[in-house]
């Protein structure tokens, strides 16, 4: 069996491969066949073959390229567009004006895109002319968006809470349920924040036109679908009619629905939108094979009780714990990406955590927050990168660090309201699912 060192000896190779430059597929893969070879010889390939086979014909991951495909299509057929527009009209005189539409709107894209790269791009690219042509503080502005585009991976459907859901074994269906309360009030605590940075120091921001009500109420239209789709995916889940894959099939259909009924729905339209989600997919599918590659390895050194007992040795409490992990996760997050740091650590985290009896529903919701952390914080948050390249005025990547900031430590506060009061996530998934 393996010791605890060993372990951490192997953690800090993977890491130094990983800060060299080597992908995360590659390192996982080296580390699991050539070290389980080291160790365990042949009867690692006898083990591992059932273990690759059955991840590739797992029903629940089928789910992943289908909200990817669903993500393509709302963004190429300009739904987002029109979402956004809608929004404005009706946040936009909020204390903060536009800044509360980008959240808003990156909330409502989030239930139906699954991806946060792809809400921060989609709702960049909608919002920044429209900042900008009305004054808005770039900093302001810039932070707005890559904050709100991490709600992508919160708010289900999230790809990245299907991901948590195979490696860790846990409801998809629970897990999409615990992560509404938690993305509703972070929208909100997001929102109140934009208030109160307005009254504290307000932009110079040029005044937001007035739009009759009938025109505000006939704006609404261009907010169905994404609300329809949402309702489609959560419903028939929660009514027990459909499985995550199916309900994201059902999703898909009536996206094509709307396109079609756009006019916008033609083989070069689908050629594009099936060509991103096929190296999209391709990419996640990889990750997560090598992933389950290195967790064969890890099952037959015995890794998960030896952390356990090596943990339980320090005598740490249920909250101490989660504050180390906090730390940890933060730390990571400065450096990998977030699926990255779900397949390198979920295997070995899951066991240590059900032992102190945390739920694993809830350390979940847990795990996405400071992956969601871990996308706004440099060097390597993925948002910030994403944001800074839609930008108009092509101004100083500090900008964009400045923003999102407050953003950061927002959610940093918001974790640890959370580990003190758990029932904001798990009281929904236990009354809707029993």
């Amino acid at each position: 069996m393996m010791g605890a060192t060993d372990v951490l000896v192997g953690f800090a190779v993977m890491m130094g491969m990983l800060l060299i430059g080597f992908p995360v597929a590659v390192v996982m893969v080296v580390i699991g066949v050539v070290g389980g070879m080291i160790l365990f010889g042949p009867v690692l390939m006898q083990s591992m073959g059932p273990v690759l086979w059955g991840v590739q014909n797992e029903n629940v991951l089928t789910a992943i390229p289908l909200f990817i495909l669903l993500g393509e299509l709302l963004l190429r057929s300009g739904i987002a567009d029109r979402m956004y527009g809608a929004l404005a009209l009706w946040l936009g005189r909020l204390p903060g004006g536009l800044l509360h539409t980008n959240i808003g709107c990156s909330a409502l894209f989030a239930a139906t895109s699954g991806s946060s790269v792809a809400t921060a791009a989609t709702v960049g690219t909608v919002a920044l002319p429209s900042l900008d042509e009305r004054g808005y503080s770039s900093s302001r502005s810039l932070g707005s968006l890559a904050a709100g585009g991490t709600l992508g991976i919160l708010i289900p459907p999230s790809v990245n809470l299907l991901v948590y859901g195979s490696l860790a074994g846990v409801s998809i269906g629970q897990l999409f349920i615990a992560g509404i309360v938690p993305g509703i009030l972070l929208t909100l605590i997001f929102m109140l924040f934009i208030a109160a940075q307005h009254y504290w120091r307000p932009d110079a921001t040029q005044e937001q036109p007035v739009v009759p009500r009938v025109d505000r109420l006939r704006a609404l239209k261009h907010l169905v679908p994404p609300a329809l789709i949402f309702l489609i995916v959560m419903g028939s889940i929660y009514t027990g009619i459909a499985t995550p894959t199916e309900s994201a099939a059902l999703a898909v259909v009536t996206a094509l629905g709307f396109v079609w009924w756009d006019g916008k729905l033609s083989f070069a339209f689908l050629d594009i939108c099936f060509r991103q989600t096929a190296k999209t997919s391709g990419m996640i599918l990889l990750i997560i094979a090598a992933a389950f590659t290195l967790n064969v390895t890890l099952a037959l050194g015995g890794v998960a009780r030896t952390m356990t007992e090596w943990v339980a040795g320090f005598g740490l409490t249920p909250v101490e714990l989660l504050f180390a992990l906090m730390v940890f996760y933060l730390v990571l997050g400065m450096f990998m990406d977030v699926l990255s740091m779900q397949v390198l650590t979920i295997p070995i985290a899951i066991p240590v955590i059900t032992a102190l009896g945390i739920d694993p529903i809830w350390f979940g919701i847990f795990v996405v927050l400071m992956s969601e952390l871990g996308m706004i914080t440099p060097p390597v948050g993925m948002n910030l990168y994403v944001v800074h390249g839609v930008r108009t005025d092509r101004g100083p990547f500090m900008d964009v660090i400045k923003g999102a900031i407050p953003y950061a430590l927002i959610m940093l506060a918001f974790t640890v309201l959370l580990i003190f009061w758990q029932d904001l996530v798990l009281w929904l998934p236990r009354t809707m699912m029993g």
